[in-house]
C-alpha cells in the first residue's frame, strides 16, 4: 500500500499535469481562432484610419480672479496636507 506521501505526490503531480494540459490547449486554440478570423476576416485598411486625430480645443484663458482662487484653495490644501 501506498504511503500518504506518495499518494499526495501523485495527486499533485497529475493535477499539475492536466493544469498544463489544459494551458497549452488553451493556448494552441487562441492561437488558431486568430489566425482564421485575420485570414477570413482580415482588418480594412482605410485612408481615414491613417489620417492624423484631430486636435483638442484649447480652453479660453482664466480670467484674473478665478486664477487667484485656484492658487489661493492650491495653497490651503497644501498647507492643511503639508505639502508645501
Amino acid at each position: 500500500m501506498d504511503t500518504l506521501l506518495e499518494q499526495g505526490t501523485e495527486l499533485m503531480l497529475i493535477g499539475m499535469g492536466v493544469v498544463f494540459s489544459f494551458l497549452i490547449l488553451l493556448v494552441v486554440l487562441t492561437t488558431l481562432m486568430s489566425s482564421v478570423i485575420n485570414r477570413f476576416f482580415p482588418e480594412a485598411s482605410s485612408v481615414a484610419a491613417l489620417a492624423p486625430l484631430p486636435l483638442p480645443s484649447v480652453s479660453p484663458p482664466v480670467d484674473a480672479v478665478t486664477r487667484r482662487v485656484i492658487e489661493d484653495a492650491v495653497r490651503q490644501h497644501r498647507a492643511r496636507t503639508g505639502r508645501g
